[in-house]
């Protein structure tokens, strides 16, 4: 990015953290359901899902954390359509500014919210019994892949908003993103039956829940890590690509 570029994206970066800040319940909002999917799980269910871990909650919390990304990242598409439908992305593009910064501040505000969400969802799952064996290089490991998967689906949502023609369209694109972490994360595949069992082990989001679990528990990540991180970078700039095409045709 040039130094313009970097400006205006800081400046637009700025103007959407104020928004969050004066309506904090969308961290809030994001940061519930998943807790309390925490709470039913570990309360309720976990006692009778035999997982071979000391604790439930150590299972479940790396799908809970792509739960907390998917969740947080509806609210990208949801400001990106009152943005267009607004009017204001027309009028910064009379203004002097750098066009891919409006995208950019949108996407970077999607990552410091959702970084603030995980921090409130590990917190939680810290007074339920969470425990890790990491180190900080693995800490320092978990966060990167999430910062990576938060940066994939926000360019998701930024298509969903680009193209949405309401504002349950907007958002309604993060409920099959939710949902795949549930396949992966909340039991192991060996019980499922064969078909599903298949595509639980095969989709995206498996390889990422395992990195993520063996990196908490101090164990070795294996390949599944560079699987994990093919998945993430492809999406992410594919994603990104489309994104910036369709944002480009609309404002012709």
């Amino acid at each position: 990015m040039s130094t313009s570029v970097v400006a205006d994206t800081s400046a637009l970066t700025g103007r959407s953290l104020k928004h969050i800040l004066r309506s904090p319940d969308t961290i809030i909002t994001t940061a519930v359901m998943p807790i309390a999917i925490v709470l039913l799980f570990v309360y309720v269910f976990g006692g009778a899902i035999q997982t071979g871990t000391a604790s439930y909650v150590d299972y479940l919390l790396p799908g809970i954390l792509l739960i907390t990304i998917a969740s947080g990242v509806a609210y990208t598409s949801y400001r990106l359509f009152l943005d267009l439908q607004g009017g204001i992305v027309e009028r910064f593009q009379s203004m002097p500014i750098a066009r891919s910064s409006v995208l950019w501040s949108h996407v970077l505000t999607s990552l410091v919210a959702n970084l603030v969400s995980l921090a409130i969802v590990v917190g939680a799952a810290l007074l339920m019994g969470f425990r890790s064996g990491a180190d900080v290089f693995a800490w320092l490991g978990v966060t990167g892949i999430l910062v990576l998967f938060t940066l994939a689906l926000t360019w998701l949502a930024v298509i969903a908003g680009l193209a949405a023609k309401s504002v349950d369209g907007a958002s309604a694109f993060s409920y099959p993103l939710i949902f795949l972490p549930f396949l992966s994360a909340f039991v192991p595949t060996d019980t499922m039956p064969g078909p599903v069992r298949w595509f639980a082990e095969n989709q995206p989001v498996t390889p990422i829940v395992n990195s993520i679990r063996a990196l908490l528990a101090g164990t070795p990540v294996g390949g599944e890590l560079w699987i994990a991180l093919g998945w993430r970078t492809g999406i992410l700039i594919v994603a990104a690509m489309i994104a910036t095409r369709l944002y480009n045709r609309r404002l012709r």
